[in-house]
Formats: structure tokens, C-alpha cells, sequence
């Protein structure tokens, strides 16, 4: 598979990193202390066109969007562009707009750490 000019490859939930796997875990379990820590101090995230940067804005939005809606994620696959990049697949299903959203979780890590997460159809 090719993404961008660049050989592009499918990844199981074992195979992704550490510090991902920990964000979606806690992410779907409305952690916010924990997924605040899968993140570098300067980490940029972008969703529904809004950029928050560096981890207090991004404990902000991750406490607001946990309260605002109930929802379920589910894992339906990943695909590692480099050894930064990984763009995974969630199906959500939940009481926000249009009840059903199939969202990639665009990540760019940085050592063992995100650095940047864009959240997008």
C-alpha cells in the first residue's frame, strides 16, 4: 500500500505503539489523566477543524469532548506510513451528530510520545 509516495503498511493493535495504544484505551474510557500522558509537552492536536497546542489545551478538549457526548470507539484497523506515523481507524457510535462516524486518528510521534494528532474522516 502506498500513502503519500510512501510504502505504507497494515498494523494489528499489538503492533502499534505503546503510547498510542495507551491514548485510545484511555481515550475510550473518558481517562483523561492518562491519555494526557502519551503526550509530549509541545503536541499539537487538530479536530473538527480546532487546533489545541501543548497539554494543558489538550486536557481541556479531551475533558470537554469526554463530557459533551456518550460514545463507544472501536479499533478497525491501523496503517503504519513510517516510523513516526501511524493512521489509525476508529468506528464511533454514540449520541453526537449522525449518531455513526468512521474517524482516523492521524498520529506523529516523537520518541516514545505523541507529538501531533489529527482527528478526521
Amino acid at each position: 500500500m502506498t500513502v503519500d509516495g510512501t510504502e505504507a503498511t497494515r498494523t494489528s493493535w499489538d503492533e502499534l505503539p505503546t503510547a498510542i495504544t495507551t491514548y485510545l484505551t484511555a481515550h475510550q474510557a473518558h481517562d483523561t489523566a492518562t491519555a494526557i500522558t502519551t503526550f509530549t509537552q509541545d503536541a499539537v492536536v487538530i479536530d473538527e477543524g480546532r487546533t489545541y497546542r501543548g497539554r494543558d489545551e489538550i486536557r481541556t478538549w479531551m475533558g470537554r469532548a469526554a463530557g459533551e457526548y456518550t460514545f463507544t470507539t472501536e479499533f478497525t484497523g491501523a496503517t503504519t506510513i513510517d516510523e513516526t506515523q501511524v493512521d489509525v481507524l476508529q468506528h464511533l457510535e454514540g449520541n453526537f451528530p449522525g449518531g455513526v462516524a468512521d474517524l482516523h486518528f492521524r498520529f506523529t510521534s516523537s520518541g516514545p510520545a505523541i507529538s501531533r494528532l489529527v482527528i478526521e474522516p
